[in-house]
Formats: structure tokens, C-alpha cells, sequence
């Protein structure tokens, strides 16, 4: 079995653990602000990660959260979580990104957002920060597939995904990319043509997620409806197992799973017990001999 997994990566590189810290820029959705259909499709637009108050009270109490976990020595990754974080002007962003680098045991910045909020001055504003700590950069793809993006209001077409990280990588920054796992219609395989052209783009790790449905979402209307049908764990596993296989050896992974606001899953419910997922995640992956980069092409 081989896995390139960011834990093992940060703790070579760092030799200690190494923890992700969720902040809140404040920034909302474009996507929200603009179809007037209340952005993607699965989103609760209630932002369940996000922190409040200054970037040195949300460094100070996203610590707290995890100092019963730490033994020993321990840094971190100063990480934009919620909704677009380039969606603001350089003058609003360029404190809150310097304010999260400044303290010492922070050792990297990391800002989810869309690849259609990526303007030039955003670019230089990232650039400028990457100099002074690694940056990385996480984008929303989901899927490649422009069904499915049509279905799930994604907002961009792959072209945007594709300037983006062009554009991202031209500038020495690392590049994050998302992708969810059971959206409607999509068969196991029509998961793996995504995990492909990811391995392909020029990103430099990815996140995999399970589709689940949450209360207050658009999603779960059709959810209600029958339209939607989530995946059993084995059914995630095995597309799990799949897409895997299709990404390059060299590419960092990130997330094996996603889950949302306990308080607000709705389906699967099973993926709510994080603990039980990803013991069967890593049960299956060494009973199949799962190796990742085993089906990338490397002809191309």
C-alpha cells in the first residue's frame, strides 16, 4: 500500500505535528451574491467553520481546540476556511493574511476560495505573502464534469480552474484542489476522470469529500424528493479507492473524507462518525493493496 498523505509530509518536514488552524476573513460567496439561488447547491451558507473576532483572538481559541491533543512540541497552519477568502479588496485581506503569519509557530498560510476570485492584484497580494511563509491556496473544483457542475451551481467553467492554477503556479504558490465524491450521476469512474485531470492540472495536493446532505440546503430539498441518493460507506470507499489510484504518486492528499455540522447532517448519516470512517477507510486500503498513482497515466 502507498499513500502520499499531508500528515507525514508536514511531520518530515517540520518533525512535529503539525495543525491546521480554521479563521474567519469575514468575506461571503460570490456565487451567493450573484445567481440569486443561494450559491452551490449542498452549501448552508451558514459558514460552520467560521471563527469571530480578531485574527489574533481566532489563532488564540482555534489553539485551545486543540492543545488536549497535543504532545509535545507543536505548529501550525493558518487556514481561511469558510466561504470565498479573496473576496474582498487587498486593503481588507492584507492584514488578516499578515496578522495569521506573524506568530512564529505559525509555519504556513492556507486560504480556501474560487478560482474565479483570483484577480491580479489578489495574485500579487498571495505572491508577496508566499515570500515571507509558504502559502497555499485551495480551490473548489468538485468535479470536472459540467453536467454535474451545471447541477450543483458550481459558477465557472474548467477553463477558469485551469487559469487559475496556471496562474497560482507561475507565482510559486501551492495549489489545493477539492473535489467531492457521490454527486448525482456520477458514477465511481466518472470520479476518476476528475482525480485524473487533477493529477494532470499542475495542483499540488487535493482534498476528497464525500457528498452529504445538510440541513437548510438546496440539496436537501432534492434530497427529500428522492433526486439525490447518498452513498453507502462501502460505496464511498471503493470510489475512494479508485480515484486514488488515479492520482499521480507525487501529489499530496490532504483529506481522505469531509463532514459537515453534526448538528445539521441529514445524509449519510454514517459519515458522521469520523472515527469509524476512517478506520474502514485505512482497513480497505491495506486489505485491497490500494497504491496510489497505480492507474495514472504517465505517458502523457
Amino acid at each position: 500500500m502507498y499513500l502520499n498523505l499531508l500528515n507525514e509530509n508536514l511531520k518530515a518536514q517540520y518533525g512535529c505535528k503539525v495543525y491546521k488552524l480554521a479563521l474567519s476573513s469575514g468575506c461571503g460567496c460570490p456565487n451567493r451574491d450573484r445567481d440569486g439561488k443561494h450559491g452551490c447547491i449542498f452549501c448552508d451558507g451558514a459558514g460552520a467553520f467560521a471563527a469571530t473576532g480578531t485574527i489574533e483572538e481566532q489563532l488564540c481559541q482555534a489553539k485551545e481546540k486543540v492543545a488536549s491533543k497535543i504532545k509535545g512540541e507543536a505548529k501550525y497552519i493558518a487556514y481561511f476556511q469558510s466561504f470565498t477568502n479573496t473576496f474582498a479588496p487587498v486593503s481588507y485581506l492584507e492584514p488578516l493574511f499578515t496578522a495569521a503569519m506573524q506568530p512564529a509557530d505559525v509555519v504556513a498560510l492556507s486560504v480556501a476560495t474560487r478560482p474565479d476570485c483570483l484577480g491580479e492584484d489578489i495574485l500579487d497580494l498571495l505572491e508577496v505573502c508566499n515570500k515571507q511563509k509558504p502559502v497555499w491556496v485551495e480551490l473548489g473544483l468538485q468535479t470536472i464534469h459540467e453536467d454535474t457542475a451545471k447541477y450543483i451551481r458550481r459558477g465557472y467553467p474548467l477553463s477558469v480552474f485551469d487559469e487559475a492554477v496556471q496562474k497560482l503556479k507561475n507565482r510559486g504558490i501551492t495549489v489545493i484542489v477539492h473535489q467531492i465524491l457521490g454527486l448525482p450521476g456520477e458514477t465511481p469512474e466518472r470520479m476518476a476522470e476528475t482525480s485524473r485531470y487533477i493529477g494532470r492540472s499542475g495542483a499540488d495536493g487535493i482534498k476528497l469529500h464525500l457528498l452529504h446532505v445538510l440541513r437548510g440546503t438546496d440539496l436537501e430539498k432534492d434530497w427529500r424528493a428522492g433526486k439525490v441518493p447518498t452513498m453507502s460507506l462501502e460505496e464511498y470507499v471503493k470510489a475512494l479507492e479508485l480515484c486514488v489510484e488515479n492520482l499521480p504518486r507525487e501529489m499530496v492528499i490532504h483529506r481522505l473524507t469531509g463532514d459537515g455540522a453534526k448538528r445539521d447532517l441529514l445524509a449519510p448519516l454514517w459519515s458522521g462518525d469520523k472515527k469509524r470512517v476512517l478506520n474502514a477507510i485505512h482497513k480497505a486500503f491495506r486489505e485491497d493493496d490500494v497504491e496510489q498513482g497505480r492507474k495514472f497515466p504517465t505517458n502523457l
